[in-house]
């Protein structure tokens, strides 16, 4: 795992009304404060990025479908993949700090949605993006 990057295992509660699936306290390790929180869609089959912020932590969850999660750092060329999905045992949070090229890919059958609880607001001076191309996936 590239220095910096966290992986936090979640608690998922089962409610006969509707589980609940932890995201993200103040108090919790990766926690860099609060910028902004949004959701995206990766649809199966496809991947999105190469996307390296330069002052945002990210703080990312899966709470509905799988995602394979890329992370690429130039220092040692290494591109290392984190899965993470609705599944007990790959709910997790993915904590990336500045610096970290990250690509996603939606995996399973249906559409996954990807939160990010991130350290900033949106900003499109703050981040750089290349092809995808550029870098191997993991």
């Amino acid at each position: 795992m590239p220095e910096g990057v966290l992986l936090t295992p979640l608690r998922q509660i089962a409610h006969p009304q509707g589980d609940i699936f932890h995201a993200l306290r103040a108090d919790a390790p990766g926690y860099a404060g609060f910028g902004e929180a949004y959701f995206t869609h990766i649809h199966p089959g496809l991947t999105k990025g190469w996307k390296r912020h330069n002052r945002m932590v990210m703080n990312l969850v899966v709470p509905d479908g799988h995602v394979r999660f890329h992370l690429y750092r130039e220092a040692d060329g290494r591109t290392v993949a984190v899965e993470l999905g609705d599944a007990a045992e790959r709910y997790a949070r993915l904590t990336v700090p500045p610096g970290i090229w990250v690509a996603f890919s939606g995996l399973g059958e249906r559409t996954s949605t990807v939160l990010n609880l991130a350290s900033l607001g949106h900003d499109p001076t703050e981040a750089d993006n290349v092809p995808l191309e550029t870098w191997p996936l993991a």
